[in-house]
């Protein structure tokens, strides 16, 4: 074997790997939608979000607990209060939930809320927190890295997979750019290039690749039209006052408009 990733080679693993949490399944050529806050602010706005984003069709919720800002004086999240709170979701909802660690120290608190672990893309290459998800049995979305190379992303996924952890689903969130109409660019090619090289599921996030909510729904109707295993679209009840991406957080009825669409395209893809 000549790639430098083993594990999570399509060479190692010809057939592609499904991973199912509740409802949902990544990589069986369905299309799980999961929708939510970028961050968990309080009971109602989470059970009021998580109540509609079901009712349009969401398979899981996602609420960030904890939150890694770019500005220190940013909301960070409601630490444990918010994790109880995505307990609350999904004792009420039904819905899986999905939040991000952002370190070793407070993973073992998160796995004994979460269904599904996410690693963010600033936190791609933290090698300590990818070999602590590796031992985890919940599985695991590894964002790419906003300037990473596919290799690197997929070696990220090794350090997971070594340590024993094989429910590894991968998701872009877009590249740095040099534009300024968008926050990031949203490399749709990496679908079929990572399906080529991997085993592993991969899904897309237009929302942080827009960071500005009119470009959220076409592009989340161009990863619709990728054959990704799954989309990441966040939603919000009152985008204005949320406390963290509100610009690029879609209305609840935006995104049940959209999830027609995103349906009806998956739908024509698939056939």
């Amino acid at each position: 074997m000549k790639k430098p990733y083993k594990l999570v080679s399509r060479e190692f693993k010809p057939d592609n790997t499904c991973i199912s949490v509740g409802d949902a399944v990544f990589g069986d050529g369905s299309l799980p939608v999961i929708a939510g806050p970028c961050a968990v602010e309080s009971e109602n706005q989470v059970l009021s979000i998580a109540a509609s984003v079901k009712d349009a069709g969401a398979k899981l919720f996602r609420g960030g607990a904890f939150k890694p800002r770019s500005s220190p004086y940013s909301f960070q999240g409601l630490g444990e209060q918010g994790l109880k709170l995505l307990k609350k979701v999904k004792d009420e909802t039904g819905l899986p939930v999905v939040t991000e660690a952002m370190d070793v120290e407070n993973f073992d608190l998160i796995e004994q809320y979460a269904d599904i672990i996410q690693i963010g893309s600033r936190n791609m290459q933290n090698f300590s927190l990818l070999r602590r998800a590796g031992k985890s049995e919940k599985p695991v979305i590894l964002k790419r890295g906003m300037s990473a190379f596919l290799e690197e992303w997929l070696l990220t996924a090794e350090y997971i997979m070594k340590e024993g952890n094989e429910r590894v689903i991968l998701c872009e969130r877009g590249v740095r750019n040099f534009i300024r109409h968008s926050r990031n660019t949203l490399d749709l090619t990496v679908v079929s290039a990572v399906k080529q090289e991997s085993h592993l599921p991969i899904i897309l996030d237009p929302s942080h690749a827009a960071g500005v909510r009119y470009q959220v729904v076409p592009l989340a109707f161009a990863c619709a039209a990728s054959e990704a295993d799954g989309i990441m679209i966040e939603v919000h009840n009152d985008p204005d006052q949320a406390l963290s991406d509100g610009p690029q957080s879609l209305f609840p009825e935006q995104f049940k408009a959209a999830m027609k669409k995103i349906e009806a395209i998956h739908a024509i893809v698939r056939n």
